[in-house]
């Protein structure tokens, strides 16, 4: 069971383990929806996901035709991302309150990677998406 909340602590909750190995996406949506580099996710199966606490606090934003990226409307901590219509929401894994044991395993969207940082590991790298 992980745990996650946002930096207020307002938005809190549970989920069951990944299902798919981590990604640290580049693409210029998540750059932009968190104000770094890339974003790190991780995939957890929909019905194994609840919100525990805060869930009147949370906002979210269509930030592609169909995906929404929910986010606490105190703090701005961007918790989750999903396709309604998808068995899997992606979690954003720098608000995880409970080590998912396991660690980055690519990088997608290099494509849209930012001029000022340089990917410096030998994960495996895609200009565009991947479904790992």
């Amino acid at each position: 069971m992980l745990k996650g909340s946002c930096l207020c602590g307002g938005v809190t909750y549970e989920c069951g383990d990944l299902v798919a190995p981590i990604l640290n996406c580049h693409c210029q949506t998540c750059r932009k929806a968190h104000g770094a580099a890339f974003a790190s996710v991780g995939r957890v199966n929909r019905n194994e996901f609840r919100w525990v606490s805060g869930e009147e606090k949370l906002r979210h934003f269509e930030s592609s035709p169909g995906k929404l990226r929910h986010f606490c409307s105190e703090c701005g901590s961007h918790l989750m991302a999903e396709r309604v219509d998808q068995p899997v929401v992606l979690l954003r894994l720098g608000c995880l309150d409970s080590n998912p044991h396991a660690h980055p395993a690519l990088h997608i969207w290099t494509s849209d990677a930012s001029a000022w940082h340089e990917i410096h590991d030998d994960l495996p790298q895609y200009e565009q998406g991947h479904t790992a």
